[in-house]
């Protein structure tokens, strides 16, 4: 079959499905934004408009270096055998920057028969004060990056590769950016920008990187802050600049460092690099350069022990990916709470995989009747409490359904060091699965809560962590997406920092736990989750997820209940709007690990139809504190 002609049948397909699923308003509406994306949104979509760029330039007509008002930065590129077409471009994007705050530092370390890439350089400085060269002996891409530092006068640095372009709004923005920081008395010793990737010319891209905020266990998986990072050049002769024994993950490993100074990072949610795709270019992946996994691993573990945490760090499930397999400190115990009605073939193939497959003995299991109805229930819990050495059923009181208030009964015939929210209807894939749970958080630095990767019975994704603010309140991270693949950025294959996990396997220090008072009864149903997390991350401390422990949640794709049953979805209604008057509904769609020029009508990841902030060139900047906790 032609592959546009079937194309096109699947495309039709999915139209149907959606309208029967979610009504036509909604197929319609995400119709047009495919044909936007695809047919007209195109081209130049993440640089600014053009009348926003000449008001840039405007602003700072007649300024320079020294007296434009914004911080100034210098830009440290070596340069190696640079094909003439690829430093052109590079130099075209430094030299017709918006804002004269940027100064080019190049060192050369070309061979003889590439004499022709001083030549350019030179031509272009004949026309340019602020581009600084110098021809050095080629002794790898940290020591050459250092030679250009040494040539750099700015108050700031930053980092670009010889085959790379910068955005023409890159120096304003970080100006700028800089500027807020300082303005709101938060840190500006380390920023970074998104970037895309592009081919030829970076009005066509491929694709962008929209980042999150600053994540701390994200990092420790792969480099994912990349391009434009800028920094204050006293931190990194603090630092002692690049080191040559991390030649291939250099970058990652200054990141490491300089964090350590700073204790965190700000974020500029704006395209400021384009990182260009081509044979032997890190941006197609690391297969092009193999050393860059050792050198990875290598900054990784220095930064644990300069950090004074201990773990072994491995490859990750997917290549340029890794895994810190962190050392559980002591024993502690985990007390499993898990909510029962009935239910008994669900809690009986729940409790089963429990005991025939945890790797971890250091745990005890909490069963919480909740007004149970059939008196097979009740023998199959005495069967149950013989046959599951250690098992605890405790009656809840109160009459109906308060999954909040079920839980906090619970906690006290609870006696573990963490408490394990476990619903009923799931089940164990993978023996250290509570081993792999207990690592993000069992350890000096570690996260006050993690989740799991939760998988339907078919194979898809139930649970990769929450995002705030999707569909409006929240929703689960890569939803429904098949089994298989990495995710955006490799967010369902690396261990992630979340503003929420799942109740269906919440994983929380219990004095934690005491500390937010437990669950919010008012949140009977829905959000009680979403809430406490959110508490939890406000008051400081971390909020981790791993791929590492999987479950299969066997919770219905298409449960379609509450909202035809006029009390169900008034209650539901009333902990929405609960879950604004608490949290702010500002608060609540601006989720710092979510990037805002990604979607909130689809847990995919995907670009966002609206880049209305790309195009107008908005600067906004937040600082995260890397404290751990």
């Amino acid at each position: 079959m032609n592959v546009r002609l079937k194309r096109a049948r699947e495309l039709a397909g999915y139209a149907v499905q959606l309208t029967k699923d979610e009504g036509l308003g909604t197929m319609l509406a995400r119709g047009a934004g495919f044909v936007r994306r695809r047919c007209f949104g195109k081209k130049a979509r993440y640089l600014p408009a053009k009348k926003v760029l000449e008001a840039q330039r405007a602003e700072m007509a007649g300024k320079n270096f020294e007296n434009c008002q914004l911080s100034t930065i210098s830009v440290l590129t070596p340069l190696y055998n640079t094909p003439e077409v690829f430093l052109r471009q590079f130099l075209d994007s430094f030299v017709n920057q918006t804002a004269p705050n940027g100064e080019l530092c190049l060192a050369d370390a070309s061979d003889a028969a590439h004499s022709s890439v001083g030549d350019i350089v030179r031509e272009y400085q004949a026309k340019y004060q602020h581009i600084v060269y110098k021809k050095i002996e080629n002794k790898g891409i940290a020591a050459n990056t250092n030679a250009a530092a040494e040539l750099a006068s700015g108050e700031y640095l930053a980092l670009a590769d010889h085959d790379d372009i910068l955005a023409p709004h890159a120096m304003y923005t970080m100006g700028q950016a800089i500027r807020q920081l300082r303005e709101a008395g938060e840190p500006d010793g380390f920023l970074y920008s998104d970037e895309a990737l592009f081919t030829k010319k970076i009005e066509k891209p491929l694709v962008a990187h929209f980042k999150p905020d600053y994540a701390p266990d994200y990092l420790l998986c792969c480099n994912y802050i990349c391009h434009l990072a800028v920094f204050r050049r006293e931190l990194f002769e603090q630092a002692g600049g690049e080191r040559p024994e991390c030649d291939g993950s250099q970058d990652h490993d200054l990141f490491l460092r300089l964090i350590e100074q700073v204790g965190g990072a700000a974020h500029v949610p704006q395209v400021l690099y384009y990182w260009r795709v081509h044979e032997g270019s890190t941006s197609g992946g690391t297969d092009a350069k193999p050393y860059v996994a050792k050198a990875a691993k290598k900054a990784l573990a220095d930064h644990l022990e300069r950090t004074g945490r201990t773990g072994t760090i491995e490859d990750g499930l997917y290549p340029s990916t890794y895994r810190v397999r962190w050392d559980i400190v002591g024993e502690p115990k985990v007390s499993i709470l898990i909510p029962n009605k009935d239910h008994t073939e669900d809690l009986e193939k729940c409790l089963q995989s429990i005991w025939k497959k945890t790797t971890w003995d250091r745990f005890e299991v909490i069963v919480i009747e909740n007004n149970s109805t059939d008196p097979a229930t009740f023998a199959y819990y005495e069967k149950a409490r013989q046959r599951y050495n250690g098992l605890k059923v405790v009656t809840y009181p109160d009459k109906g359904f308060n999954f909040s208030a079920i839980n906090n009964f619970g906690r006290k015939a609870a006696e573990g060091d963490y408490l394990l929210l476990l619903n009923n209807d799931v089940e164990v894939v993978n023996g250290d699965w509570l081993t792999e749970l207990l690592r993000q958080c069992a350890h000096p630095g570690g996260a006050a809560i993690c989740g799991a990767m939760l998988w339907y019975p078919d194979e898809t994704i139930q649970h990769a962590g929450i995002v705030t603010g999707l569909g409006g309140y929240a929703g689960h991270s890569h939803k429904y997406k098949k089994k298989g693949g990495s995710g955006y950025l490799f967010r369902t294959s690396t261990v992630q920092d979340f503003s929420g996990v799942t109740g269906a396997c919440l994983l929380v220090k219990t004095a934690v736990y005491d500390e937010m008072h437990g669950l919010d009864e008012q949140f009977a149903v829905a959000f009680n989750d979403v809430d406490f997390c959110l508490r939890v991350r406000d008051a400081g401390y971390r909020i981790a997820w791993t791929p590492y422990a999987e479950l299969i949640h066997y919770e219905s794709k298409s449960r379609g209940g509450d909202e035809k049953d006029p009390v169900k979805a008034a209650r539901f209604a009333a902990e929405q709007q609960r879950l604004y008057t608490i949290h702010g509904k500002e608060n609540i769609l601006d989720d710092p690990y979510y990037n805002p020029n990604l979607t909130r009508d689809r847990e995919d990841f995907s670009e966002s139809d609206d880049l209305r902030r790309l195009k107008e060139g908005r600067v906004t900047v937040r600082f995260r504190g890397g404290t751990l906790q």
